[in-house]
């Protein structure tokens, strides 16, 4: 059974940080690639990062320089660590896996960015 249990989020003021996890389970983490994605109210979902196998990185224009994906194979755990946080970055945030042709979600953490 693949899980994904995302932690980490919070309220934080405007130019803080914080760092997400995703723990997997089920899944042959260290040959697939990770993504984190957000969905703020009345959006759509939107992809933020992806993390490669090989822990290449890929970022939204809107987030580049700020956030920063990695991953720990040996504990099954991706990561977004998140800097310079603004208001619009408010949403919530989802790890995201596409294993044996079937795509796996977690059930998300909110980021509040507010003062």
């Amino acid at each position: 059974q693949v899980q994904l249990v995302e932690s980490g989020g919070g309220l934080v003021q405007p130019g803080g940080s914080l760092r997400l996890s995703c723990a997997t389970s089920g899944i042959s983490f260290s040959a697939v690639t990770m993504g984190w994605y957000r969905q703020a109210p009345g959006k759509e979902r939107e992809l933020v990062a992806t993390i490669s196998r090989g822990g290449s990185t890929n970022y939204a224009d809107s987030v580049k320089g700020r956030f920063t994906g990695s991953r720990d194979n040996a504990k099954n755990t991706v990561y977004l660590q998140m800097n310079s946080l603004k208001p619009e970055d408010t949403a919530v945030y989802y790890c995201n896996v596409r294993f044996l042709a079937d795509v796996y979600w977690g059930q998300g953490t909110q980021v509040t960015v507010s003062s």
